[in-house]
């Protein structure tokens, strides 16, 4: 499971081209702020931006909708777990400027 994101970059760096530049992103999207992510365990400002706000996007998106195992969470619930994981799991700007464009 936890070498998806690295078998994807390696995928997008065979196509080459803009999806070849994307690769290492794709490869960060699941890196945590405190460095307890994966495949890397980068800390802070050592993911790229890019990379922290698709993982802030893709937990909101997780949270919001319905999955075939749970229904969807409120906004105000998904709001506070974002809220509860800044500065463990996303950096707490990225919330801040994600809850703030919702």
């Amino acid at each position: 499971m936890n070498t998806h994101t690295i078998l994807g970059q390696e995928m997008l760096e065979r196509a080459g081209g803009l999806l070849g530049q994307v690769g290492p992103l794709v490869r960060s999207c699941h890196e945590h702020w405190d460095g307890s992510g994966y495949p890397d365990r980068l800390v802070g400002e050592e993911i790229p931006l890019v990379a922290r706000i698709v993982c802030a996007c893709d937990a909101w998106s997780a949270m919001t909708t319905d999955r075939s195992y749970r229904r969807a969470l409120s906004r105000e619930a998904a709001e506070a777990e974002l809220r509860n994981c800044a500065r463990t799991q996303f950096d707490p700007a990225v919330v801040d400027a994600l809850l703030k464009v919702l």
